[in-house]
């Protein structure tokens, strides 16, 4: 999960793509990254950190020009603290290529060994977003042509969906060319494109999600479709084509539940909406399977959850209190890259008003259970806090199994629920009760029945079916042997200074 923005506009872009990021911090806080372009010079900036600690006042002037491309890192491959993986990437051949990606490749491997010997391609970091670039750039190389068109891209972009697997949605640039983003034919991660008019002109936007544009005062146009590519010119013209023979819409519905903001819209459905309705489905739940607990007052874990606890507590007549106070300046701890870091930061973030949970049965809700660190530590902190008895719902299914399109879970041993059953869970949590969302209620929760074109999502943590089709036992073995945090741990490097580059012609 990372967040990516590109723009083309008529005015230098350096303030907006930084605004951008900002909004988009949420989705990634291993690094930030903005390249832009003027005339046929790139100037790029990036550095692990959060945003606001990455670009300074210096850096911002020298991010020159009208085009440019951001990113917010979220280390699923690679390794957090390496600046060389921070993006956006860029190649020189062919035209000079700025791409900033979103997900995760599932044949990278076998991808970055064809780039080497077949198409003479040098890969030099782990990161399956620089194997993207080089097989969009060995595509577009293809042709053979001094100057490219649209025409010429769209047939570079099917070249890339022939060759590449899993989940991707990326934002690229080409100087002297334009602005251009795409979609993987499952759409697995969004994407979403929108205009602005000027005095000058048409300005437009491409997005992780449709709050930047809400900031930024842009119109939203459209999702980027699955196998979708939309191009925007120097001259502002968009044009549009679907480069994948059979697309399939299948979002993540792990965006819905977590990973992106409440005041988004992912594919026409308003994450908002989507997450009240996930409550008024557990709520319905409880009514059917705790009828005879005797809940005193319902507390979100914050802030995901908010949404679906307080329409849970509605729809069950039970009182609503805000039972945490939490830090702002911590980071959200479940995408924090080790399980220690994870551990330290719960009771930095949050802190327990007794006075909610003295002598009261309470029924905390959270959007999910992923390794169950946070949610153990929460239990632990709200007996302290003096609740009589502490129960524990969460709005998605029992996590079991890992994710391979772009969120870290990618080890199935690190999972609370993998392996065992809602009393091992909640013996392990600590909680006097434990109940989940069933599946089918979440999917009916997020669909939006009658103006959705959702084909299907993609419920892998969930049910274990990967909608790429191309996910083994294998690969899954060996997905944990490199990504669990104990790997990450031994291969982690030490902090390395910014990579800034100015005026690559």
């Amino acid at each position: 999960m990372c967040g990516i923005v590109g723009i083309v506009a008529k005015t230098p872009v350096n303030q907006a793509l930084y605004d951008a990021l900002l909004v988009l911090q949420h989705r990634g806080q291993d690094a930030a990254g903005i390249a832009t372009c003027s005339g046929s010079r790139i100037h790029l900036q990036k550095n692990t950190g959060l945003v606001q600690d990455v670009f300074q006042s210096q850096n911002m002037r020298q991010l020159q020009g009208n085009m440019g491309v951001g990113h917010v890192r979220y280390s699923t491959a690679g390794f957090p603290n390496a600046v060389e993986e921070a993006q956006p990437f860029y190649v020189n051949s062919p035209y000079g290529i700025v791409l900033a990606h979103n997900g995760n490749l599932t044949n990278a491997k076998a991808l970055k060994k064809r780039l080497f010997e077949e198409d003479l391609r040098h890969i030099n970091t782990s990161s399956d977003s620089e194997v993207l670039v080089n097989v969009l750039a060995h595509e577009l190389q293809v042709g053979g042509k001094l100057r490219i068109d649209a025409q010429d891209l769209f047939r570079a972009v099917r070249g890339v969906h022939r060759r590449c697997r899993g989940g991707y949605a990326a934002v690229a640039m080409i100087p002297g060319f334009g602005l251009f983003g795409f979609r993987d034919p499952h759409g697995i991660r969004p994407i979403v494109y929108g205009k602005r008019e000027t005095d000058q002109g048409a300005e437009y936007v491409i997005a992780s999600e449709s709050v930047v544009l809400d900031i930024l005062g842009f119109e939203l146009i459209a999702d980027i479709a699955p196998g979708e590519a939309v191009l925007i010119d120097l001259d502002g013209h968009l044009y549009r084509q679907q480069c994948a023979d059979q697309p399939v819409l299948s979002p993540c519905i792990f965006e819905f539940v977590y990973l992106a903001r409440p005041d988004s819209i992912i594919d026409n459905i308003s994450v908002h909406k989507a997450r009240s309705r996930m409550g008024k489905k557990l709520a319905a739940k409880i009514q059917r399977e705790w009828r005879d607990q005797e809940i005193d007052v319902v507390i979100p874990v914050p802030d995901t959850s908010r949404t679906a606890a307080l329409q849970l507590a509605n729809d069950l007549g039970i009182p609503y209190a805000e039972g945490f106070i939490k830090n702002r300046y911590i980071g959200r701890t479940f995408i924090m890259p080790e399980q220690q870091t994870r551990k330290k930061s719960v009771r930095r973030k949050l802190n327990a008003i007794d006075l909610e949970f003295r002598k009261r049965n309470v029924l905390l809700v959270d959007d999910s259970i992923v390794r169950g660190t946070t949610s153990r530590q929460i239990i632990q902190m709200v007996r302290e806090a003096g609740a009589r008895r502490v129960y524990f719902a969460s709005a998605a299914p029992p996590v079991r199994y890992p994710n391979v399109y772009g969120i870290d879970m990618p080890a199935a041993s690190e999972l609370i629920a993998h392996g065992r059953s809602v009393d091992e869970i909640a013996e392990r949590l600590g909680a006097d009760g434990l109940l989940f969302q069933d599946l089918d209620d979440l999917i009916a929760a997020v669909q939006k029945k009658g103006k959705s074109k959702v084909d299907r999502f993609d419920t892998s943590v969930f049910d274990g079916v990967y909608v790429t089709g191309d996910v083994t036992p294998d690969y899954l073995q060996a997905l944990e042997a490199q990504r669990n945090d104990a790997a990450k741990r031994a291969a982690d490097p030490v902090d390395e200074p910014a990579i800034g580059l100015q005026g690559i012609a």
